[in-house]
């Protein structure tokens, strides 16, 4: 049971293996481009690539499906971004029970998005865990735990592939010690946990008064979706780099502005680089946005907009 390009590594991982699948299960279809053509997900796509058949139903909960899951009889359901909630009813129909591919290392991060808040958050480490799945919300006991490192400058979009890569390693090796009977069961510490609350495109917002480093990792974190953006002009350009300077890291003329200089305030528009002023340090902003136009560099968008040192952004 799987939906986005995450859990293809999952299919893969388990077909590669020589396991026999008996049904994918995905989310249906959405409407996709500008005619807003109905388009299967990465899971499904892949699915019938490999020739295995797929069930989307609108709920998961709805009692034929489930009699669906009944008759197909699974000894193990494997889930991995489905995208709704699983009732016990389900949970119970197979031998082994249920077995999630959670995108991290449990239970620092339960919910929809522990990709993104663990750069947000500034975690140096990440991972992947199996867990057998219960009715909570990601509470269920663990089984394997594979431990991926967070570079100084990944995104979420980088991480989502690590961590993609790592989910059917450890699904694969998780599924081989199950056959074996060597799975060991432990229980998470609650108090341990946090929740990774869904994105929205509210939070990309920059909040110039957050320090630097702050609104830094926001930028990499909602890489490539939802965005990190901040309005200038009148306009609302996405931002989608930069890097923390220091006050005395400043070019000399920024010098002279920056003890009167309010946050979100430009400090620096030249050769120099674009440099604005947070609740504590400074951002140099790398690679922006303009709105109805392609990604570029700071220096090639100065090249063609002129922006007046103390211009104040958000």
């Amino acid at each position: 049971m799987g939906t986005p390009d995450f859990a293809v590594s999952t299919l893969d991982a388990l077909y590669t293996a020589g396991h026999e699948i008996a049904a994918v299960v995905s989310q249906p279809d959405k409407p996709r481009g500008r005619h807003g053509e109905l388009s299967p997900g990465p899971v499904k796509a892949r699915a019938i690539e490999l020739g295995i058949p797929v069930l989307q139903p609108v709920k998961a909960r709805d009692e034929v499906f489930i009699q669906r899951i009944r008759e197909i009889s699974p000894e193990l359901i494997v889930v991995t971004a489905y995208g709704q909630i699983l009732k016990k009813e389900l949970l119970d129909i197979p031998k082994y029970g249920c077995i999630n591919v959670h995108a991290s290392l449990l239970p620092r991060w339960r919910g929809a998005a522990p990709i993104q808040w663990s750069i947000i958050e500034g975690d140096s480490i990440t991972g992947v865990t199996t867990m057998l799945m219960d009715e909570g919300l990601d509470t269920g006991d663990m089984l394997l735990k594979k431990e991926v490192e967070i570079d100084p400058k990944e995104t979420g979009g980088s991480l989502f592939e690590k961590l993609s890569k790592a989910g059917g390693e450890l699904i694969a090796e998780t599924v081989e010690l199950l056959q074996s009977g060597g799975l060991v069961r432990k229980k998470q510490d609650d108090s341990l946990s946090t929740y990774a609350s869904m994105l929205d495109k509210h939070m990309g917002k920059i909040s110039w008064e957050r320090g630097a480093d702050e609104i830094e990792r926001l930028i990499r974190g909602l890489d490539p979706w939802p965005r990190a953006y901040t309005s200038l002009n009148k306009k609302m350009p996405n931002l989608w780099s930069g890097d923390v300077l220091k006050e005395e890291e400043l070019p000399a003329e920024a010098e002279d502005l920056v003890r009167n200089a309010k946050a979100g305030a430009v400090v620096s528009a030249s050769e120099r680089g674009l440099i604005v002023k947070t609740g504590k340090d400074f951002l140099k902003i790398n690679e922006l946005q303009p709105e109805g136009k392609k990604r570029m560099k700071a220096e090639e968008f100065l090249r063609g907009n002129r922006i007046a040192v103390g211009t104040v952004l958000g």
